[in-house]
């Protein structure tokens, strides 16, 4: 064969053998960056999909919703939100996010019913191209970003102040206590429960312990209403309950048993109804997890994810979610008790005195200090 020839055709293969090996190198990193949305601009505006998990927690509603789309429409004024809530229902919250990418969203804020099962919404987002924002709760799947609180911390803040007012009240192992958990499906639940028991377990007798389906305040009634009728009403100094909507259960329940003096129990949301249960003296304390940053670092999130830019904001951290490592937020929750209420809800503009101290808890406000 002629030299030249040779040459070239080695030559050639040389650039194919080039080219081959920069389409495979292209190609791995795509797949390892795990990375989607993006080509979407705030100038043009671009569809936004909320999906919030229930309703029977009044902060859904009331707060994140609300809080959510008016930092979207801050950081993106021509951008339209479409929103749904589950309902606790996690096939209905699949249908609502399959809805929301018929109608074009560009990216998802997600906030799953069941941790597990949304990773069917997330895997079909990202096979759409559509990023996915885990809001409060870290779903399954290549999610792109995730903002919540220190879950565990919550759990460990909530045992460690069910613990010390216990061990006021002399020995901690005295009698028993009773644990009302969150919902098995819900990935933060297992995150108090396992904060809490790092705190509590050994130092207490912990006589009945359950897990509450769908967070349903009318399911940690009947358990406590059993943990009642299983240890005595005489023998139960404390109740830890995993969110204010189950406090709320149990304190039913107790007030129904018997009762005289609710003994210390715990919750999470810093709920309108627990505040006034706090400043009435029926329920010791609840978690404060300010919502309102929360939410706007979720709609920077999702502006930054629909536009293929990285997250800039608070300091962020990894967190695994099973499929990867995913870039998150977590903030610090705070202890919430009758002494440093008006000090924290009351300063930072959760409620309002007036909301707080109407007709029926006017007197235990005046006793408690807030006017």
């Amino acid at each position: 064969m002629d030299r030249k020839i040779r040459r070239s055709m080695a030559a050639a293969c040389g650039l194919l053998s080039l080219a081959l090996v920069a389409s495979a190198c292209s190609s791995s990193d795509d797949k390892d960056s795990g990375s989607t949305g993006g080509g979407q601009t705030v100038d043009a505006g671009f569809k936004i999909g909320l999906l919030l998990p229930e309703s029977k927690t009044t902060r859904y509603e009331t707060f994140d919703k609300p809080l959510i789309e008016a930092k979207l429409k801050e950081l993106c004024p021509k951008c339209e939100v479409l929103y749904q809530n589950a309902d606790q229902d996690s096939a209905k919250q699949q249908s609502q996010a399959e809805a929301m990418l018929t109608q074009g969203a560009k990216v998802l804020i997600l906030d799953a019913v069941d941790a597990k099962a949304a990773g069917g919404i997330v895997t079909n987002a990202k096979g759409q191209n559509v990023p996915v924002v885990a809001y409060d709760r870290l779903a399954t799947g290549p999610v792109s970003f995730y903002v919540s609180f220190d879950n565990k911390k919550v759990g460990q803040v909530q045992g460690q102040a069910l613990l010390d007012v216990l061990t006021k009240g002399g020995d901690p192992k005295r009698a028993d206590i009773v644990m009302i958990n969150g919902s098995p499906t819900d990935p933060n639940a297992a995150d108090f429960k396992a904060g809490a028991h790092s705190v509590l377990d050994g130092k207490v007798n912990i006589g009945k312990e359950y897990d509450t389906p769908d967070w349903s305040p009318d399911k940690a009634q009947d358990q406590m209403t059993q943990a009642i009728t299983a240890l005595g009403k005489d023998k139960i100094i404390g109740v830890y309950a995993a969110n204010d909507g189950t406090a709320g259960g149990a304190i039913a329940a107790m007030k129904s048993g018997g009762f005289t003096t609710i003994p210390p129990t715990t919750g999470q949301d810093a709920e309108l109804a627990a505040i006034q249960r706090i400043v009435a003296g029926d329920q010791y304390m609840t978690v404060y997890k300010a919502i309102k940053p929360e939410a706007e670092i979720a709609a920077a999130m999702a502006i930054a994810a629909a536009t293929g830019k990285d997250y800039v904001g608070e300091v962020t951290v990894k967190v695994n979610n099973g499929t990867q490592d995913v870039t998150s937020v977590l903030l610090t929750p705070v202890s919430v008790t009758k002494e440093n209420l008006k000090d924290t809800i009351v300063k930072d503009g959760v409620y309002t005195v007036a909301q707080i101290c109407t007709s029926q808890y006017a007197a235990a406000c005046t006793a408690a200090g807030i006017s």
